[in-house]
């Protein structure tokens, strides 16, 4: 007889228009529908991957496979890409067609914090309590979310690798911002170029970009081959340049409001949101959960670290869970 971590782990794979903007969706566990109240068999608690950028689905299969695993596949745990970060299937527009705009500026860094509150809105029953787990400029997002939607049943919030604040100012921001901000154009002639190469050599220059890396998760390379369409590049490049203009003071009032409901977890060596970073909101909020990295974690852990941070996070949650 297989054990649960044996069983195969039952995912669910939607690409659906929010806010009239591609949006991928993977959803693990058996449930696929969280929106009809009528239910008695509902879930209590949905645990939400906020992702960063890029905000590819695709990148938190392993991790929310392994999360679900860890949660003795209790409760569903769900992903939802950034508007227009996925290339949609054969058939599928990058942007729904109709007359009618749900949101003005939908790709931008305001518009998916409103993607996500509108996805939540139409996709998940008011009654279930939320695990947000976000990563990177998912933090932002995440922070925004719950000072802007206060009646969302939020237990707790992981804010992994948080850049929340002086984005532009930090040593890899030094470095991407005048790429982003005045010279990402200049990035869309290559990239509709490699669009022409075969699935084949698309996922061998993938695996030449990842070659550093002792062990390189599958699903990150056929994930990356969407980088290789203009639509979603603009896109990815268009809310980077916002973040580094719009991401400067950290929030603390929304920090304070929801402090017992957050955990933050920093980077030793990550150059997106520097340790100094980490001990000015260390002291800014000592009460806080406010975790430093031990283990060496990169930035973009998806990359290889996926069912390590997944069994971290479930540990730091378990007296959540047994109060449920």
């Amino acid at each position: 007889m297989k054990s649960a971590s044996e069983e195969p782990v039952p995912l669910h794979e939607e690409f659906i228009y929010c806010c009239g903007a591609a949006t991928h969706v993977l959803k693990c566990g058996p449930w696929k529908d969280l929106s009809k109240d009528e239910s008695k068999n509902l879930p209590r608690l949905l645990f939400m991957i906020i992702p960063g950028n890029p905000g590819l689905a695709g990148y938190y299969r392993t991790f929310i496979q392994a999360l679900y695993c860890g949660l003795n596949q209790q409760y569903p745990v769900w992903v939802v890409s950034h508007a227009g970060h996925c290339k949609p299937p054969s058939g599928m527009e990058m942007i729904e067609d109709t007359d009618i705009k749900e949101l003005e500026d939908v790709f931008g860094l305001n518009g998916q914090v409103e993607h996500k509150l509108n996805f939540l809105k139409k996709n998940v029953s008011k009654d279930i309590k939320l695990v947000l787990i976000a990563h990177s400029i998912g933090c932002y997002i995440t922070l925004e979310m719950m000072k802007r939607a206060s009646e969302l049943q939020v237990l707790r919030s992981v804010l992994l690798f948080p850049t929340i604040e002086r984005m532009a100012q930090s040593p890899q921001g030094k470095l991407m911002t005048p790429l982003l901000c005045k010279l990402r154009y200049a990035l869309y002639m290559p990239v509709y170029l490699l669009s022409f190469l075969p699935e084949g050599v698309k996922a061998s220059l993938v695996r030449f970009a990842l070659r550093g890396m002792k062990t390189c998760d599958e699903s990150s390379i056929t994930t990356s081959i969407n980088l290789f369409s203009v639509d979603c590049i603009a896109n990815i490049l268009y809310m980077a340049s916002q973040e580094m203009m719009k991401v400067v003071e950290r929030d603390s009032t929304t920090i304070k409001q929801n402090l017992k409901k957050l955990i933050f977890y920093y980077g030793t060596g990550d150059s997106w949101c520097p340790q100094h970073y980490y001990d000015e909101i260390k002291m800014d909020f000592p009460d806080g959960d406010i975790r430093l990295c031990e283990k060496g974690l990169r930035h973009a852990f998806v990359l290889d670290a996926s069912r390590e941070m997944a069994a971290m996070i479930t540990d730091w949650l378990q007296d959540d869970l047994t109060k449920l």
